[in-house]
């Protein structure tokens, strides 16, 4: 007991009254006895919202996830609820994944909310991510939860928040929530169930949803296209298994084969050692399908559903993995397309996606003389920017952690639509002669070859949170000015809301909520972003560099230029 830092052991030592249950006493006090590294880990702060929500490791404490600090938030939200929608009949739609103990929680979730007096529908069995963002407006209730830690690894759950327009949580309401949750005892949770107030949803919202996502995901695909088509697809032991080969089928795929072995939800993900569909390890069952099959096109969905991996035939009929940028960038020229071929384009109808995600982007949809946003990491901003602008028409959007959103009828990525689109964009390819990989060549050739990588340095713990909050410090007290032999030419500082210009000493603001990230470009077009990650111990550098190219035929040679000044950047950032 002698190690344990008197703070740490004060904090686990209130966990050992009466407000708890007997599992959760006799964990916290297994912890002071023989684990005073965990205590530490899982007292010394509260877990709190990111990017994502929030999500954490499951277990005792206050920074962990368990009954009590998803209860807190609960009541925190019930309490928001009752203020700012006063004298309605306050309604809550709630959904979880397959992930260990993510059935039990949301039984708790819902408990809390029926405690309050908040009418509760509830999934009763697991669904996808999207299918709740659906939910929230389709049955018009005032928020939504999802129990979920997304690809997080199997000892993590969390709890993603959606309010009114079904999107995730944005200011005010997150700040507002925040300080609610902190002002809360446990002692003040009301657990005690009222079951009139809970209802059990089955298949009435699924139904709506596939309609939904058919009709926003299927693009006049001739039937003779659809069925020339073989589709290998995997949800990686998740919950896109109860709907992504339903979507399909009810556009009319028939040649769709799914990974048998990761076909049963599992939380325990025993046949990957990550269930991220940007792990290219994640999709080798799904890969090797693919061959015995000779599908045309691999997907794999992530354990909630809402992101996706896509792999695909290259010009030598070998499958190669896209990145999340590689799959936008088709992804959204093919959606500019059918919106211009049916006369909906204009200059209202717009895209967006995130600070960090390829500047491709911008120059394709431009082209279509649509407007181009960027908003932070994370698909609630753009969801805001679809609350913000009734005016405006959102044709699709995404980031470049693989996930997609067509169209506004979900207010989150959505990886069931978005494979449908993809399988949309490969038959209509392939039929016309050409391929999805064929695509972005002709698309690197129109608007230049952009070439993006990702470096996620993970920092566990007290010290790895030290670590990457005094590497964000250096990068802005010791800024770049030369990477690579390139010179930086301009700073963005999101957390100052400022810009640098270092050619000319000028100064900008930039309009968008603040957040810890700094964007480094150079004079040759290079750009280095550096971001904390939100939901993962984890600080994260973008990389994308880009040049001209002048024929399909010069690909190999210009892409391996860009991948030697990739190379060389990473030696002069020392982050690998």
């Amino acid at each position: 007991m002698s190690t344990i830092k008197p703070e740490i052991l004060a904090a686990a030592q209130s966990w050992l009254s009466d407000i708890f249950d007997k599992e959760t006493r006799d964990g916290v006090q297994q912890l002071i006895d023989k684990n005073p590294a965990e205590l530490e880990e899982s007292f010394y702060k509260n877990t709190s919202f990111g990017t994502g929500g929030m999500r954490d490791i499951m277990g005792v404490g206050p920074n962990r996830i368990n009954k009590y600090t998803l209860g807190k938030n609960t009541q925190g939200i019930s309490n928001v609820l009752k203020t700012e929608f006063p004298g309605e009949e306050l309604k809550v739609v709630i959904a979880y994944d397959c992930r260990n103990n993510s059935k039990e929680l949301a039984r708790v979730v819902a408990n809390v909310f029926s405690a309050n007096g908040i009418k509760v529908f509830l999934f009763s069995d697991l669904r996808a991510t999207p299918v709740l963002s659906f939910a929230v407006r389709y049955l018009k209730c005032h928020c939504g939860i999802v129990l979920t830690a997304s690809h997080n690894p199997p000892e993590y759950n969390g709890y993603k928040v959606y309010w009114q327009d079904g999107g995730q949580l944005v200011p005010p309401q997150d700040s507002i929530i925040i300080d609610e949750i902190g002002k809360l005892q446990y002692s003040e949770i009301n657990f005690k169930a009222n079951k009139d107030l809970i209802e059990l949803i089955d298949s009435k919202v699924d139904d709506a949803f596939l309609e939904a996502s058919v009709k926003n995901g299927s693009f006049n695909t001739a039937q003779e296209s659809k069925d020339g088509l073989k589709i290998v697809f995997t949800s990686l032991h998740g919950t896109a298994s109860t709907v992504n080969p339903q979507v399909l089928a009810k556009a009319g795929y028939k040649n769709v084969y799914t990974v048998k072995e990761q076909e049963v939800p599992n939380g325990n993900f025993p046949t990957v050692k990550s269930p991220n569909p940007e792990e290219p390890e994640a999709l080798e069952m799904a890969l090797k399908l693919a061959e015995e099959k000779n599908a045309d096109i691999v997907i794999g969905t992530d354990p909630d559903g809402d992101r996706l991996g896509i792999a695909v035939r290259d010009l030598n009929n070998k499958l190669i993995l896209l990145n999340g940028n590689q799959t936008m960038v088709v992804m959204t020229w093919f959606l500019l397309e059918q919106w211009k071929k049916q006369g909906k384009l204009n200059k209202n109808s717009f895209v967006a996606s995130t600070i960090v995600s390829t500047p491709m982007l911008k120059n394709i949809t431009e082209s279509y003389g649509a407007q181009y946003h960027e908003v932070l990491t994370g698909f609630k901003w753009i969801a805001k920017m679809i609350k913000d602008n009734p005016d405006l028409d959102f044709v699709g959007g995404g980031e470049e952690s693989f996930g997609y959103m067509v169209g506004e009828f979900v207010r989150d990525k959505d990886a069931a639509t978005a494979t449908l689109l993809a399988c949309e964009i490969a038959a209509q390819m392939k039929a016309a002669g050409s391929s999805f990989y064929g695509k972005l060549l002709d698309l690197y050739t129109e608007f230049g070859l952009y070439r993006e990588e990702l470096i996620s340095l993970v920092k566990k713990g007290i010290e790895g949170e030290l670590q990457i909050k005094q590497m964000m410090i250096d990068l802005r007290e010791n800024p770049l000015n030369e990477v690579n032999g390139e010179k930086v030419v301009l700073i963005e500082d999101y957390q100052a809301s400022t810009t640098r210009n270092l050619l000319d000493h000028t100064e900008g603001l930039i309009d968008i909520p603040k957040s810890n990230v700094l964007i480094y470009y150079t004079e040759e077009g290079t750009k280095i972003a550096a971001r904390p990650s939100g939901t993962e111990p984890k600080i994260k550098f973008y990389i994308s560099v880009n040049a001209s190219l002048n024929s399909v035929e010069e690909y190999e040679e210009v892409n391996m230029q860009l991948q030697k000044r990739i190379a060389g950047i990473k030696d002069d950032l020392k982050v690998e």
